[in-house]
């Protein structure tokens, strides 16, 4: 098996490099970070406009984490698998592209 071998249902696994890993975990903390000042703006009675500002703030962010993953999965799972002929792949990519525009 290759080092990127991925498995993308509950029960696959994708080997990530560690600069990936480390970008992806950064990306998803400052999300975090995001969501816990909505929180605060909360807590704090803060103005509406202003928390909606702040959500589609970490909603730009949370989306931008799913295009950077997405054009991984394309560029290797997605890849590998076609070229080893599992045709099943665009299948899943579909599916997972539903969930992605809902």
């Amino acid at each position: 098996m290759s080092d990127t071998e991925h498995i993308c249902c509950c029960d696959r696994k994708k080997v990530r490099s560690e600069k990936e890993r480390r970008e992806l975990m950064n990306r998803l903390k400052r999300i975090e970070g995001q969501i816990r000042g909505l929180q605060r703006m909360l807590e704090e009675d803060a103005y509406c406009p202003d928390i909606l500002t702040q959500a589609s703030a970490a909603n730009s962010a949370l989306n931008s984490f799913c295009r950077t993953l997405l054009a991984e999965h394309l560029r290797t799972c997605v890849s590998e698998d076609i070229r080893e002929g599992r045709e099943d792949t665009i299948d899943e990519l579909m599916k997972t592209l539903e969930k992605l525009m809902r």
